[in-house]
């Protein structure tokens, strides 16, 4: 095997399988990238035995085969090296790469691409399509709230389902709740599944905004597909909560704020908030509200805002994090805090819109 190619357009694609292939040992062969150039194209493969990734590029082949090489090492080399054209050789069990422009020479042991696990595929026929600005925007507005609790399995992932003409992502770690929808066109149905986080952390980072991203659903597997890009993983088994129980069909209260105003008090605030329990307190009176923290024997932090709220003196005590994490993803100038009373869930919404909302529940309120 013999070609050469742009070495950044080749780190480009190295740098994606790495985040697939993580954090796994040098030992085996899932460690390393699959690399098979034929004709005028490079394959490149990674997995990590649950999440597989293919994509392709064009490059000067020479002689064609494939083989398999330490990840690891080989984006390490590539960072290390300016941009330019990279002249790249298999032969005798080690991939040498030389850059045509510096007078190095890199050579790294592989491994036979006979060992490398075969990824699963699906029938491009099998896909829909769904806005990849519209895709991402739902896996932004969920992906945070996953809980990371692996006694419960079936929360650490994104749901994902169809209803009527509605594509909805929502996600729990048993204390808030993000859910999401997008009317969208076209798309066949499809049996509930859970999706794993990783596999959307890496489209959410890599698919562009613009085109349409690509979803197969199987019984055990999702495949995501965009560009030149291919993904695919495992799909988490057992049974999503009952969402719809935990949203509130109605709701007394209404708070209307800016929600650049939110966020700049509760980043001071924090400085104040007991490292454990993150417990923040936002006493709502007309028209007023008093977002405050207390931390023991060191100090307390106050700030008073206004806002739009018609309603009886209420004391809510919520954990900081839960407040920080959707107001950052909330693209809306305004938020709108529902809730009944202090004890009852708390729904963080934007302002004018049901296309998607962030359930927390309440902490005790006592100081």
């Amino acid at each position: 095997m013999k070609f050469s190619c742009e070495k950044s357009a080749f780190q480009k694609e190295i740098m994606i399988a790495q985040e697939v292939i993580a954090s796994r040992s040098s030992i085996s062969v899932v460690s390393n990238v699959f690399i098979e150039v034929v004709g005028n194209t490079l394959i490149i493969r990674a997995t990590d035995i649950k999440i597989g990734f293919e994509t392709r590029m064009p490059v000067d082949v020479l002689e064609e085969g494939s083989v398999t090489v330490f990840c690891d090492k080989l984006s390490g080399i590539l960072a290390s090296i300016p941009d330019g054209i990279l002249e790249i050789e298999h032969q005798d069990g080690k991939m040498k790469i030389k850059p045509s422009f510096k007078k190095a020479t890199f050579t790294v042991k592989t491994i036979s691409s006979e060992q490398f696990p075969i990824l699963p595929n699906m029938d491009q026929e099998s896909f829909f399509l769904i806005p990849a600005t519209d895709f991402k925007a739902m896996i932004t507005q969920t992906i945070f709230a996953v809980s990371d609790d692996e006694t419960r399995y079936f929360m650490n992932g994104v749901h994902f389902e169809k209803k009527e003409n509605r594509v909805i992502m929502v996600a729990t770690d048993g204390r808030r709740l993000s859910y999401i929808k997008k009317e969208i066109a076209n798309i066949p149905d499809f049996k509930s599944v859970i999706i794993p986080p990783k596999i959307l952390n890496i489209v959410n980072r890599r698919a562009a905004d613009e085109g349409m991203i690509g979803i197969a659903v199987t019984e055990r597997n999702i495949f995501i597909k965009f560009g030149m890009y291919q993904l695919s993983s495992v799909l988490i088994e057992g049974q999503f909560p009952n969402y719809q129980k935990v949203i509130p069909e109605s709701q007394t209260y209404s708070v209307s704020i800016k929600k650049s105003d939110v966020m700049d008090a509760l980043k001071r605030v924090a400085i104040f908030v007991e490292q454990k329990s993150r417990r923040t307190f936002f006493e709502l009176s007309e028209d007023t509200i008093v977002i405050s923290s207390e931390e023991s024997d060191v100090g307390t932090a106050r700030e008073e805002l206004m806002c739009s709220y018609n309603g009886p003196k209420t004391l809510i005590a919520l954990n900081l994090k839960y407040m920080e994490e959707p107001l950052k993803v909330m693209d809306t100038d305004s938020v709108r805090i529902l809730f009944t009373e202090n004890s009852k869930a708390v729904t963080l919404a934007p302002e004018g819109s049901d296309a998607y909302f962030h359930i927390l529940m309440p902490m005790s309120a006592e100081q």
